[in-house]
């Protein structure tokens, strides 16, 4: 995009344009001739490594912003929970036991899509890691209500690709897992926590920590799965111990439906407005 301020000055996008036109010499087929932001090894260095890490700041964020997005809701999960449809592919048991929370997001993200559609899709903006299982029931649920979704993956050796069911124009890919769950809490109105396995567990600590601490404000922190959440973290143990005080086990709840959550979402905001 064109910036109107700036309109005096040759923009980026025809200097870009004339250097790949130049005559091939050696001086210009020399690595050191290209545009600094046009050369792709250069960018890679190690000393680009802060520039990147603002380029990753910046881009969701500017993107979201031209949008319209004002707030989201987050779904976190695992990647291999299936498709209750396809269950009998499950890696194990309970995997194909825990299937129905796949159903459980797909309805969640339908209907809290419904109701960001009521504000032109400004606000609780349905977004995931963009992935497969839980990642993708979330965007699929807002695709059903006709609705977008954001997803933000990441660059991974397996499993991590895009589904097709996030908003293709609001699909980012990360390189930092840093900034990747900034950007899921820069927005977030409301975090639902779906059972997973470790990348579950590392999104649900840090914004669990960010809210315990005061360096975010609170939301319905909500954990789909009392049975599975209670056989996995002894959360009480955490207080008895005095790791935690009593008052932090208040900072999340657990449900187990869709209706559940909306509802829990849907009184933290109105008794927000009384």
């Amino acid at each position: 995009m064109k910036d109107e301020r700036n309109s005096q000055f040759r923009d980026a996008h025809s200097d870009r344009s004339t250097a790949e036109q130049v005559p091939d010499t050696p001086q210009t087929r020399a690595p050191a001739y290209r545009l600094a932001f046009n050369d792709p090894d250069f960018m890679c260095r190690d000393e680009l490594r802060p520039v990147r890490l603002q380029l990753e700041l910046l881009k969701p964020e500017m993107i979201q912003n031209e949008r319209g997005i004002k707030s989201t809701v987050v779904l976190f999960g695992g990647a291999r929970i299936p498709d209750p449809e396809h269950k009998e592919t499950a890696r194990t048991k309970t995997l194909a036991e825990l299937s129905h929370y796949y159903d459980e997001a797909r309805k969640f993200a339908r209907m809290m899509t419904e109701k960001s559609m009521q504000s032109y899709g400004q606000e609780f903006v349905v977004a995931t890691g963009g992935g497969p299982g839980v990642m993708e029931a979330g965007n699929r649920g807002a695709a059903d209500a006709g609705g977008n979704s954001i997803g933000l993956n990441i660059v991974l050796p397996f499993e991590q690709a895009p589904n097709e069911y996030v908003t293709p124009g609001l699909c980012f890919n990360f390189h930092y897992f840093a900034i990747r769950k900034m950007h899921f809490l820069m927005r977030a109105k409301a975090i639902c926590v779906f059972p997973g396995g470790f990348g579950t567990l590392d999104e649900l600590f840090e914004a669990l920590t960010l809210i315990q601490t005061a360096r975010m404000t609170p939301v319905p922190f909500l954990l789909f799965g009392e049975k599975f959440w209670r056989s996995i973290i002894n959360w009480e143990a955490l207080s008895e111990a005095g790791t935690i005080s009593a008052e932090d086990l208040e900072l999340f709840r657990f449900v187990e439906t869709a209706d559940e959550a909306v509802g829990i979402i849907d009184g933290w905001y109105n008794d927000e407005t009384c």
